[in-house]
């Protein structure tokens, strides 16, 4: 109480402007509206306006609306290129994605050991292609509606309602610097595959190849990819794409990924690296 009389705190909450901390809680309509009008904060006012607690209240007290407030993106001072090998198909076992691990970065290779195939739920995971930080960022953000629509319904989406939520949200960044595209999986309510580009594009398919080695490995998926695959025959066939896919582009490389997904729900197997492959290839 002393140091409440002292900062004079008490004639603060005693304003008719109501209490002085006031949040704000983002409405499920965001999706709709600009994407850059997200998360801001109206910067029309500044600390050299508060001259009195009313004033001191209002300005703490968040917006119930949200307006445009960005600022102008900074040019890159050099291209940077980057690339990766990332596919999925369709057989009687269920949905097999495949993918190698190499972050790259114009010359560089970045991480040798990425992540580019990212569990949703049990029996959702989906493939990335693009820029790191986007592909992580999306991910999080479709896994936590996921979630929350299952909270809300006491049911999970089905695979064509997550692509179709994935794709209304990518969709306002369209033009924008935004890179990322994903494939979406499942196997919960039948075996069923779709591509998601960052600008909206969903498309729906048997056979998904993404990224900088994409013809390479189309090229083994094409005639390797059949309905009545056995489980390792078709593990075979993803690993061969895979290989040869990183053997000609230089974005693509180290490691290769393999997931499972069935009724049952997804596996991953052993991560290998290519390098044994090739050396095998070459005796």
């Amino acid at each position: 109480m002393a140091l409440q009389d002292f900062c004079h705190l008490q004639t603060f909450l005693d304003t008719d402007e109501g209490s002085l901390f006031e949040f704000y809680t983002p409405v499920p309509d965001y999706l709709g509206k600009n994407p850059l009008e997200f998360g801001q904060i109206n910067t029309a006012r500044s600390p050299s306006m508060i001259s009195s607690p009313d004033s001191i209240a209002s300005f703490l007290a968040l917006p119930s609306t949200l307006p445009l407030a960005s600022s102008p993106s900074v040019p890159l001072p050099f291209p940077l290129s980057h690339g990766t090998t990332t596919l999925a198909f369709i057989f009687q076992g269920g949905v097999l994605a495949a993918a190698d691990t190499r972050s790259s970065c114009s010359g560089l290779v970045a991480c040798p050991a990425s992540q580019k195939i990212v569990p949703i739920h049990s029996h959702l995971v989906g493939t990335t292609s693009g820029t790191s930080a986007d592909c992580v960022l999306w991910k999080r953000i479709l896994a936590r509606e996921l979630r929350l629509y299952q909270l809300r319904h006491g049911r999970r989406l089905s695979t064509r309602g997550a692509a179709k939520l994935f794709s209304h949200m990518l969709h306002p960044f369209k033009g924008t610097e935004l890179c990322a595209s994903a494939g979406v999986r499942s196997s919960f309510s039948g075996p069923s595959l779709y591509y998601v580009c960052s600008d909206g594009t969903r498309l729906q398919g048997t056979v998904f190849s993404v990224g900088s080695g994409s013809p390479y490995a189309y090229s083994i998926l094409d005639q390797g990819v059949e309905w009545d695959l056995s489980v390792e025959e078709a593990t075979s066939v993803a690993r061969e794409a895979v290989f040869r896919a990183t053997h000609r582009d230089a974005y693509s490389g180290n490691c290769v990924d393999v997931y499972l997904i069935s009724s049952k729900g997804w596996t991953r197997r052993r991560r290998e690296d290519l390098k044994e492959e090739f050396l095998n290839v070459k005796q």
